[in-house]
């Protein structure tokens, strides 16, 4: 392809961004409006809707396997899309997979919802790649609208962009894919705030001195204990999915069987590990109470409510593990609870995720810029201790891609 065609494709590409980031927005509006709503709803009736999780997950399991059993693959699809193995991500799934998490949330299950934003912004942009015959099979497309779904739900431009750049295939971003992604996800997010979308963004006083020996060490040390909490999450998540698929191998048995110790679990915590954790990351941030075991009480019962079949994502659970771990080992250092909670915050979702720059961007994006080296130290180690790990089963590794060559 002659620089002349790349140009011709850049520039089809970025006016193609600002009506696919508009519509993504608008259906990432719909989405976490109600969702919001539904968040709002569970937690005075937690106690009669906790109940209901097997129920909610028969639903949840009829409705993919009579509608599209294909989109229970999820982000799978994207991947494979992104990768080229694939040229159609199915449109319903974007239906389908919204109802399914409004369904997970309602009833108390522990999850999250980026997941959902990315795989309604790639299906779209994928749908509209199609229709515009566009080259590579859309790859350039996809991320764009990927960012623009990461963006739409969560409000933060810049992370958005670059954790579609660096997600698809760890080690390698594609750069012919930055203004186009820029400029969808810029749309999404100026449209779903314009639609009732809030960012979430904490102001933290506390600062850190980099340049002091004992820091520094205190900053390695936190680096390697979110990179292990990342990892040990996605580990987790990949195995327990693979072992209650292999113990229980009838979906709907699965879901309501394992349903029910969830529901308990639930029931009698008191809904405080359900849906996406906000509550805990607010306690953090608001001197409330956080407790030792928080974080690793959101691990095991985020793993149990994906694991058997529930929907939704990963990423802001992850967010809620490192928030709450943050806090607690902040504290038993003697340094700011809410800075290493921050820290926290962003390094344990990119090792969980496996990327390095996200991370990074949504520490400055969400709480500013004052203490940037010390989320680029931490988020740097954590991604380095990670080993590759990701709760992205289909995520390649650009590395090991090479060696193959």
């Amino acid at each position: 392809m002659n620089n002349k065609q790349l140009l011709q494709n850049l520039i089809k590409n970025m006016l193609l961004a600002i009506p696919v980031g508009i519509g993504i927005g608008m259906i990432e509006a719909l989405f976490g409006n109600i969702l919001n709503a539904i968040l709002k709803f569970r937690v005075p009736y937690h106690m009669f809707l906790t109940p209901l999780l097997p129920l909610g997950g028969l639903l949840i399991t009829w409705i993919y396997y009579h509608y599209s059993k294909l989109s229970l693959k999820g982000m799978t699809l994207v991947f494979e899309a992104g990768q080229q193995k694939r040229d159609t991500i199915p449109l319903i799934l974007i239906p389908i997979v919204m109802l399914s998490t409004w369904i997970t949330h309602i009833c108390g299950g522990s999850a999250g919802r980026e997941g959902v934003a990315v795989q309604i912004g790639a299906t779209f942009s994928n749908f509209v790649s199609r229709k515009f015959h566009l080259p590579e099979k859309g790859h350039t497309m996809l991320i764009t609208g990927m960012a623009a779904g990461f963006a739409g739900l969560f409000q933060t431009p810049l992370t958005a962009v670059f954790f579609a750049m660096e997600v698809l295939i760890s080690g390698y971003m594609d750069y012919e894919a930055i203004l186009p992604a820029f400029i969808g996800a810029g749309s999404a997010c100026l449209t779903s705030h314009y639609l009732g979308i809030n960012k979430f963004e904490m102001k933290i006083d506390a600062s850190i001195n980099i340049y002091d020996l004992k820091t520094l060490a205190i900053l390695v040390l936190l680096g390697i204990i979110f990179g292990i909490a990342g990892r040990l999450f996605a580990y987790t998540l990949e195995n327990a999915k693979a072992l209650f698929a292999e113990k229980i191998e009838n979906p709907f048995i699965r879901i309501a069987a394992c349903s029910i110790p969830l529901a308990v679990i639930m029931f009698i915590t008191a809904g405080r590990y359900s849906g996406l954790g906000s509550n805990l990351v607010s306690a953090a941030f608001t001197n409330g109470t956080v407790y030792p075991w928080d974080w690793l009480m959101k691990l095991l019962l985020t793993v149990l409510t994906l694991g058997i079949g529930f929907q939704g994502g990963e990423v802001t659970p992850l967010f809620t593990i490192g928030t709450t771990l943050g806090y607690i080992v902040g504290s038993l250092l003697g340094i700011s609870p809410v800075l290493t909670a921050a820290l926290g915050y962003s390094a344990v979702f990119g090792s969980g995720t496996n990327t390095i720059i996200a991370p990074m961007l949504i520490g400055m994006e969400i709480f500013g810029t004052a203490n940037m080296p010390a989320f680029v130290i931490v988020c740097a180690i954590a991604y380095a201790i990670n080993g590759n790990t990701s709760i992205y089963a289909a995520q390649q590794n650009a590395s090991i891609l090479k060696k193959a060559m």
